[in-house]
């Protein structure tokens, strides 16, 4: 976690066409991006290279948000996506790049995390906190594999 960055790493048994999906639609990420006690709305979402997205986090508990938002620097369908963040509030400066890496492995896919240029107001380990709830949950949205009715 130094440079107040973070790296996580998964094995998560689906495939890597559902994860990408889940990084891609606007409906996913509002499922299982917001940490637990957190609510998403996605104002924007137009995951192609240049496009730009823009959401808000809600703490269910205290009713208060945050909105931030970014562009698509660069996507590789079901292998890759890099996207830049930028927070609303002016207390939180700078830009944050997240980097995700997929890759098929025989039990599922592995993916690769790494958010870099986190504000110095957030402590890295906090974030690190955030990003393993939101992972679980991530998780649990893609490995059922639930028939149409």
């Amino acid at each position: 976690m130094a440079n107040n960055s973070v790296s996580l790493h998964r094995v998560i048994k689906t495939s890597p066409e559902k994860l990408y999906r889940a990084f891609t639609e606007a409906i996913a990420m509002a499922s299982w991006l917001p940490p637990y006690g957190y609510l998403c709305t996605v104002q924007e979402m137009n995951a192609v290279k240049g496009g730009r997205f823009k959401m808000t986090f809600h703490n269910f508990g205290t009713g208060h948000s945050h909105s931030f938002g970014g562009k698509y620097v660069e996507l590789k369908p079901n292998e890759y996506l890099q996207y830049t963040d930028t927070f609303d509030d002016p207390n939180l400066p700078g830009e944050m790049v997240t980097t995700v890496w997929l890759r098929k492995t025989i039990v599922g896919t592995e993916i690769k995390i790494t958010q870099e240029g986190i504000p110095p107001q957030i402590p890295a380990e906090m974030c690190y906190l955030g990003w393993q709830e939101s992972l679980d949950k991530l998780t649990r949205l893609v490995e059922p594999e639930i028939p149409d009715a």
